[in-house]
């Protein structure tokens, strides 16, 4: 119990000589004194622009877009229920209105 041992060569981590793959830093990128800017020209600025409307048509060419029939009837259906709500809440701001105000004309 009262003894030390001393750690053994077999049981250190040497880690100069791990199997462990080496990590280097992504190079640095180059830097322009102007504004931060890499030197992109702006022709190709232009062409990824391009491309990028290119790329969004193609998407819109996917969507599944609702039918006339399908847009009319949900389109109704967002009118009456903001109808039914505006006149539910008409009704409840009216009630509140009142309480409040035979609340305060009692007076203390």
């Amino acid at each position: 119990m009262g003894s030390k041992q001393k750690n053994s060569p077999e049981k250190t981590l040497n880690i100069a000589h791990s199997d462990a793959p080496k990590v280097t830093a992504p190079a640095a990128s180059p830097k322009v004194a102007s504004g931060g800017r890499t030197g992109e020209s702006a022709p190709s600025k232009i062409r990824e622009l391009g491309q990028y409307f290119e790329d969004a048509k193609k998407e819109l060419g996917k969507v599944s877009w609702p039918t006339n029939k399908e847009v009319k009837a949900t389109s109704l259906a967002v009118l009456a229920l903001v109808c039914i709500m505006s006149f539910f809440l008409g009704i409840v701001d009216l009630l509140l209105t009142k309480i409040v105000a035979s609340i305060l004309s009692i007076g203390f």
